[in-house]
């Protein structure tokens, strides 16, 4: 029986940045901010080693945090949904080499009997 030959994947991730955003329908959500938590994993296909230990061998994560809080906070947004494609749609043309990302935005406070609601929104080349 053959093995499947596969190719290395890298994924680089953000797991769990909170961020205080003007987000949501309903009346009461554009008078204040609320919590959300984002979530972005960006398939970097078979991105190589870095061979010099260095930052520009790779896709800083840290930038991928700091403008998906710059996305999340430019202006009220009604659906997560919108949110989740706007920085779906900068992860992907940030980098040639992001082949793919998924963007996970959760509403702590939306659902009384819920520990989270949101969405999951998955785009690639």
């Amino acid at each position: 029986m053959s093995q499947i030959a596969r190719e290395p994947a890298v994924h680089i991730f953000v797991r769990g940045l909170l961020v205080q955003a003007s987000i949501g329908v309903h009346p009461h959500e554009y008078e204040s901010t609320q919590p959300i938590v984002i979530d972005i994993d960006l398939d970097m296909g078979d991105m190589p080693a870095p061979n010099e230990d260095r930052l520009h061998e790779t896709l800083d994560y840290g930038l991928v945090a700091t403008k998906a809080e710059e996305i999340a906070l430019e202006a009220h947004v009604q659906l997560v949904e919108t949110l989740a494609d706007r920085i779906a749609v900068w992860c992907l043309d940030a980098d040639p080499r992001v082949r793919g990302c998924a963007v996970r935005i959760a509403k702590p406070q939306a659902l009384l009997k819920a520990e989270a609601a949101g969405v999951m929104v998955s785009r690639s080349r």
